[in-house]
C-alpha cells in the first residue's frame, strides 16, 4: 500500500524524495475502511459514514481503483474538512505530493 499525505484542498505533499512528486485531479477521498467496499461508486460514499470511520484513517481512490492513504498531516486536512463542511458526499479533491511504499 502506499501512503500519501497530503493539504486539502491544495494537497502539497511534504515527504521526503522517496519518490517523484504525483499528481491526483479531482479524485474521491475516502476512508480506509470503506475503500474497497465504494470503489466503483465513490462519490455514494456520505461524509457521515467518513467521520464514523475517522479512526481508519483517509486516502484518495486513483482512476484504476488504487487507494492511497493519507499520512497523519493529511488525515488531520481531511477531518478538518469534513467536519466544516455540510456537503453531504461526492467527496472530490486535488493532491500533489511524494508518495512512498509501505511493507
Amino acid at each position: 500500500m502506499r501512503k500519501v499525505c497530503c493539504f486539502v484542498p491544495l494537497g502539497l505533499l511534504l515527504l521526503p524524495g522517496i519518490a517523484a512528486a504525483e499528481t491526483f485531479k479531482g479524485v474521491p477521498v475516502v476512508d480506509s475502511n470503506c475503500s474497497k467496499k465504494v470503489g466503483d461508486a465513490p462519490d455514494n460514499h456520505t461524509r457521515e459514514c467518513a467521520l464514523k470511520c475517522e479512526a481508519s484513517g483517509y486516502g484518495l481512490l486513483t482512476g484504476d481503483n488504487q487507494f492511497l492513504k493519507f499520512d497523519s498531516i493529511g488525515n488531520k486536512e481531511i477531518v478538518g474538512a469534513l467536519k466544516a463542511s455540510a456537503k453531504k458526499d461526492h467527496w472530490r479533491v486535488d493532491v500533489t505530493g511524494r508518495s512512498r511504499v509501505t511493507p
